[in-house]
């Protein structure tokens, strides 16, 4: 999963994207709103922390811009304690959630998960194909009760095939899902983590669809289909 943070106080954005990376996300970042409209328009995210007070172009001015080009990413804002006229513009203008400085980065990392499973259609924190199972909270994944250990890469992926069970992902989406701007992107790392993954929690869960990409399958339910 990926996430874009626009946020000036350097401080606070380098915190905000530690927090982020070490709970599975790969994160951008941006310092102004002029940045940040730039990577919202041209880049993929699966939710988006926004200061409103920004540099250069207000937060308030880049949510009414991306959501006019149709970016459709859950975005959370951030605002003063006392401005509570900027947490009406800010869901006006688009927001799905907010938070007031100062606030606790496990409250944040709390709401951003809930807004990627909603974006995503789901509703619990663990995230389920069968007996494969992934915990959105505490970043960790279960094959019945057996813990599997996975790499940020690995996670991040398996992460997005989850969220998006059922639905075939190309390795282009994919690639741009799990890795952060700054990556050197090379979509035949794709079949690397894929086959790790295989072997990890069973090659009959990763389905190839030949010139598509990959989907997410419960072995039980494909082995169900196949006896009737």
């Amino acid at each position: 999963m990926r996430a874009l943070i626009v946020e000036d106080d350097p401080d606070l954005r380098r915190q905000l994207a530690d927090v982020l990376t070490h709970s599975g996300y790969a994160v951008d970042t941006a310092a102004d709103g002029e940045d940040g409209l730039f990577l919202g328009e041209t880049e993929p995210y699966d939710a988006i922390v926004l200061d409103l007070g920004l540099p250069k172009l207000d937060g308030v001015t880049v949510l009414e811009r991306w959501r006019d080009a149709g970016m459709s990413a859950p975005v959370l804002i951030l605002t003063a304690r006392d401005r509570w006229s900027e947490k009406v513009a800010g869901f006006d203008a688009g927001a799905d959630d907010y938070l007031t400085k100062p606030f606790h980065p496990e409250e944040l990392l709390a709401r951003l998960r809930a807004l990627t499973r909603r974006a995503a259609g789901h509703s619990s924190s663990t995230l389920m194909c069968g007996d494969l199972s992934l915990d959105t909270r505490g970043s960790r994944v279960f094959l019945g009760d057996q813990l599997i250990k996975l790499t940020s890469h690995e996670f991040r992926m398996l992460s997005y095939l989850m969220h998006h069970r059922d639905r075939v992902i190309s390795r282009t989406e994919l690639v741009e899902h799990i890795y952060d701007q700054d990556f050197d992107r090379d979509s035949n790392t794709i079949e690397v983590f894929v086959g790790r993954l295989r072997k990890k929690i069973g090659s009959n869960r990763i389905e190839t669809v030949r010139g598509l990409g990959y989907r997410l399958v419960d072995p039980g339910e494909t082995e169900s289909s196949a006896a009737e």
